[in-house]
């Protein structure tokens, strides 16, 4: 009689159970790594480099544009005046006058100022005989409008670009003797802005 046969035969079937279920447990994770082995590429693109343009105008002469001591009714004075774009991109452009009256005698309001582009048949201004951009009172002197965007008399210069303005200053004819001894002073202030993505 062996009573310790039947325990034996169960530890048996235990051991077998138990590496049987460690052999499934191993094949599971094992098939769940093979699903996360992916294929991956990467590549870039490199030198993307960006530079700001500039926008820069300056005038020439940057004083005495158009000066005319003594004058006296019917005295015209002409001058010329280079605009330039320094700047590598296009800019859009407007002129606005401010002139002096110290002494209360309003000679601004009496003086007259014509500005016109460059001679056609020139490079200078000789003949006068450009295009009229502005003619009035010397006082309200105007090519364009500077507010921001495109406006009505506006100038536009590409990037190292420049044009010739003509200026004509006139102490009418009509002036009478209480202009005698007035003065004036006028500064020409040039504003520009960019035109792209500026309409």
């Amino acid at each position: 009689m062996d009573q310790s046969q039947p325990g034996r035969t169960g530890k048996r079937t235990r051991h077998l159970l138990l590496v049987a279920t460690l052999a499934l447990s191993m094949a599971t994770v094992g098939a769940g790594t093979y699903t996360l082995a992916l294929f991956t590429n990467t590549d870039a693109s490199t030198g993307n480099a960006f530079t700001v343009g500039t926008l820069v105008i300056g005038v020439s002469p940057t004083s005495a544009l158009i000066t005319f001591p003594g004058m006296v009714p019917g005295d015209v004075v002409t001058g010329t005046l280079t605009v330039t774009d320094s700047g590598n991109t296009t800019l859009r452009y407007a002129m606005t006058t401010a002139a002096t009256n110290t002494d209360t005698k309003a000679l601004r309001d009496q003086m007259t100022l014509v500005i016109k582009t460059k001679d056609t048949n020139t490079a200078g201004c000789t003949n006068f005989n450009g295009t009229q951009l502005y003619s009035g009172s010397l006082a309200s002197g105007a090519v364009g409008d500077p507010a921001v965007g495109s406006q009505a008399g506006d100038r536009t210069l590409a990037g190292g670009a420049s044009e010739v303005l003509c200026f004509r200053a006139t102490l009418p004819g009509s002036t009478t003797s209480a202009f005698q001894g007035a003065t004036t002073t006028a500064t020409f202030t040039f504003n520009a802005e960019q035109t792209l993505n500026n309409p």
